[in-house]
């Protein structure tokens, strides 16, 4: 085992050979020194600084659909493997598809323009687990959990999200339970610390990885403080839709839907946590206004004209 001073020793010598190379190839220091300072979380990165972030729900995870939505101007998309198929191979296809490496040069850093999230279709229980182990590996930067109605469903999604802390971390809690396998993910990202970078936020002011916590439910609604109180959850998502099905409504227009949404919403504010929803071209600035800071702005391939409608809408409303 190695000690401070050896680590120490260790880490001098190889920035020493790195600058070296750099400095034989004719490569610029002061990229690389930027490439390791910036978020690599541009979600995060928005919600962080009590920004909006402005999103996409993807049903086709095509590479020539990748390739579109990495050069929009959305800020993240959700790769929605609850409705469409859970294909692990096809997301390895569709975040090469999200990789572009010219706006990466373009801009000195690591970061990509359209943070990739997955929502998984398992909800509570082992399975949980699994699967989210299975995306994280493979290298996306959030995950989204349907329809979580307790502090008990919530607190296993962020266990299945995070590595085991050391012994002595202050943030030990909510315990890790993923597997350290992340040769995949270590690769997307183009880091070499993965590990401690891997961790969700805000627990982890540094923590690169977005859990976002999906209320469809009026147990979900009813349970909303309990649910916030875990930490480590970073958004909170309404599904208007599942959310008026679950409470017997037809349409999420209805009022009684609407009053749910403004409960949930209102405790997102009071505990200082990001509230997402999905909008439409009539409903965005409303919700904007309103204090949701993530907001989805349309649905399947690509980015279509309502979607783009919306879109515009929502920049127009938000002030960077």
């Amino acid at each position: 085992i190695l000690t401070d001073y050896q680590m120490s020793l260790h880490m001098f010598r190889a920035a020493r050979r790195l600058a070296f190379i750099a400095l034989f190839l004719g490569i610029n220091t002061s990229a690389a020194e930027v490439e390791t300072a910036a978020r690599l979380n541009k979600t995060i990165d928005l919600l962080d600084r009590d920004s909006t972030a402005l999103g996409l729900l993807a049903f086709d995870y095509s590479l020539d659909n990748a390739r579109t939505l990495s050069r929009s101007d959305l800020d993240f998309v959700i790769i929605d493997m609850e409705h469409a198929p859970f294909d692990v191979e096809r997301l390895r296809e569709f975040l090469l598809g999200m990789t572009d490496k010219r706006e990466m040069m373009a801009k000195g850093n690591l970061q990509p323009n359209v943070t990739p999230i997955v929502r998984i279709p398992a909800t509570g229980g082992t399975e949980v687990i699994t699967q989210v182990k299975q995306v994280l590996d493979v290298g996306v930067f959030g995950v989204m959990f349907p329809s979580v109605d307790t502090h008990e469903e919530t607190e296993i999604a962020i266990k299945a999200m995070r590595y085991p802390q050391l012994i002595d971390a202050a943030d030990f809690e909510p315990r890790g339970l993923r597997g350290r396998n992340p040769a995949n993910a270590s690769w997307y990202w183009g880091i070499a610390d993965y590990y401690q970078k891997a961790d969700v936020w805000p627990l982890d002011d540094a923590g690169e990885l977005l859990a976002i916590i999906q209320i469809e439910t009026p147990e979900g609604v009813q349970n909303i403080d309990a649910i916030l109180s875990v930490p480590g959850v970073g958004a909170i998502f309404i599904g208007p839709a599942d959310l008026s099905g679950a409470m017997g409504y037809a349409s999420p227009s209805a009022p009684e839907v609407e009053a749910a949404i403004q409960t949930v919403l209102s405790a997102c504010l009071a505990h200082a946590v990001a509230c997402a929803i999905t909008t439409s071209p009539e409903s965005v600035e409303q919700r904007l206004a309103e204090g949701f800071t993530m907001v989805t702005v349309g649905t399947d391939s690509g980015l279509s004209a309502r979607a783009a409608e919306t879109l515009s809408k929502a920049k127009s409303t938000i002030d960077r």
